[in-house]
């Protein structure tokens, strides 16, 4: 690999990252973190899902949100990663199909005005939709962060984040730092 063209694809990545970054929609993150305060005031549960790097974003959120942000807090927040139970994950895509692991979670737990969180580049990963029909049918408030290419969460989510942008890495990286926003509002502002 030419080292020369190297450093200038690491300038061209960092400078589109920057890009990015500097258009993320702070009132729809602030209207986000409201959201995650209603919920843990009412008792809400929040759930969060997503596929690949975004199954790993939503556990990593759980775990920040359910450790960190909670600390802060009068009550702790509620939050589950539907990505988490391994053995359950495999046992609905073995015996129903991949597209119901996250709505068969779902129906065990959810109430109305619960949370459901989701992440997708794409916006169409079949168990996401799924995931959010069956959602919106029952009263949860459902928000997604997704890519440029919107995809049937852009129209199913009642609230939506969209990262200008379809590249993986970049848009996966910023959803994850939209993630730590809402976690360390409540761990840094209520210091």
């Amino acid at each position: 690999m030419n080292a020369k063209l190297t450093k200038i694809w690491i300038d061209d990545y960092i400078q589109h990252q920057v890009k990015l970054t500097g258009s993320l929609p702070l009132k729809q993150i602030a209207r986000w973190i409201d959201h995650l305060r209603k919920a843990n005031e009412q008792g809400r549960q929040i759930f969060v899902c997503g596929n690949g790097a975004n199954a790993a974003n939503a556990s990593h959120f759980a775990a920040d949100l359910g450790k960190g942000a909670s600390a802060s807090m009068d009550r702790p927040f509620r939050v589950l990663s539907l990505n988490d139970n391994t053995s359950w994950l495999t046992a609905i895509g073995n015996d129903y199909d991949f597209a119901d692991v996250f709505w068969r979670q779902l129906q065990n737990y959810a109430q109305p005005g619960d949370l459901l969180i989701a992440a997708s580049v794409s916006g169409s990963s079949p168990n996401l939709v799924k995931a959010f029909e069956w959602a919106n049918q029952r009263g949860l408030k459902t928000l997604a962060m997704i890519g440029s290419s919107n995809g049937k969460l852009g129209d199913l989510a009642k609230e939506i984040i969209v990262l200008e942008d379809t590249h993986y890495g970049r848009v996966e990286d910023l959803q994850m730092t939209i993630y730590h926003m809402l976690c360390f509002a409540f761990i840094e502002l209520s210091q």
